[in-house]
This record gives C-alpha cells, structure tokens and sequence, in this order.
C-alpha cells in the first residue's frame, strides 16, 4: 500500500461515480438542515478532480495531491471547497516531507489533512459536520496500522468507522453552517458532509480491497 499518483486517480473515478450514484440522499439530507448546494459543490469537485487525470498522471504523488487543493480552493464555492483544499494540501505537505510509502505514513498523511480541516473550520468532533466521520476514520486508520493489522482488516474497520460517525450525526445538535441555526431541529437527520465523506471512505476502501 502506497500512496501514488495512479492510485489518486483511479480513487478520484471512483469517488466521482460514487457521489453521482448518492445524488438523491445527499441532496434530501441538505435540504433538510443545509443550504441546499452540498451535493452541487461535491458532484463539480470530484468531476473537476476526475477531469484533471492527464494533467496529474505524470506528477509524484505530493504534486498531484497539491494541485488538487489548489484548484478545489479555486473552484468550489460554499463551506466544503476551502475545507477540502486544505486537507490536500496538507495531505501533499506531509507525503512531500515524510513519504507515502506505507499505511504508516499514509494514515500520518491523512491525519494531517482532518486536522488542517478541524483547524480552518474551527471544528471538532461532535458538532454534526464531516469530522464525525473524517476524525473516527483518521484515528482507526492510525490504530489499526499500528496493531499490525492487514490491508483488508484496516479498510474494514475503517468503513465500521465512517459508517458509525455517520450515525453518530442523526441525534447531534449542528452548532456550524446553517444547520446550527435549527437547533434541536436538526436532530434525526444526519449530516449530509458526513454523509459525503462517508461514501468517499467507504469508495477508497474498497477500491484498496480489490487491488
């Protein structure tokens, strides 16, 4: 398992699909506590992202990645672009300075990249947003390599992760973006970046199972 540029690629096909094929949850999910352009700026990155594969495929893996932040930052309109950006950006900052050669440092990577978000956003687990999934992910994922465990049991428990953080949203009352305005309102429905970064996880580890 290493992170390089054909791989990026061929997950951000993968991921691309995968948000089309969710349209109509994620759009129900933010009509009923978002702003309505969730899964819009979600379907424009990843096809943005999927259309720049030639002009990425000769890059080292950090390149690619980094290009990719820059040109979300400069796409993607609403909360999620500059969220996004900064994960790989810092993502590309750590592989360039510590490698991406082995889960170790790919889940060093990925950690990198939640905690640029927890950091621009302001946010932490618990609040109803995409941490509730990317933070329970980022710490199984570090875990799980260092219990030695094999490439298919860190991509289960790591799909067990995002699932539950998920759930864990439906009974969560948002204190960010729109839905905090809603107050206990929002309770029993689950956030629909949750449920984007759900689907983006689950679409990666199973696209590691099958390699």
């Amino acid at each position: 398992m290493s992170m390089n540029t054909a791989f990026i690629l061929s997950a951000s096909l993968a991921i691309h699909a995968a948000i089309v094929a969710n349209e109509s949850e994620i759009e129900s999910l933010d009509r009923a506590i978002g702003d309505g352009d969730h899964y819009i700026n979600m379907k424009r990155g990843t096809e943005i992202i999927a259309g720049m594969y030639n002009e990425l495929l000769p890059l080292p893996a950090d390149e690619a990645l980094n290009k990719i932040g820059m040109k979300l930052l400069s796409t993607i309109g609403g909360a999620s672009g500059p969220l996004f950006a900064s994960f790989f950006m810092a993502m590309a900052k750590t592989i360039k300075q510590n490698g991406g050669n082995n889960p170790l440092e790919i889940a060093a990577a990925f950690a990198a990249g939640v905690q640029s978000i927890m950091q621009r956003g302001k946010a932490d687990i618990g609040e109803k947003t995409m941490l509730d999934v990317l933070i329970p992910v980022s710490t199984t994922f570090t875990l799980s390599e260092a219990e030695g465990k094999n490439l298919t049991e860190i991509c289960k428990a790591i799909k067990l992760a995002a699932d539950s953080g998920l759930e864990s949203t439906r009974d969560l009352i948002a204190t960010k973006g729109r839905a905090a305005g809603l107050g206990e309102r929002a309770i029993g429905h689950l956030d629909a970046g949750a449920k984007s970064c759900q689907v983006m996880v689950n679409t990666v580890c199973d696209l590691l199972i099958k390699s």
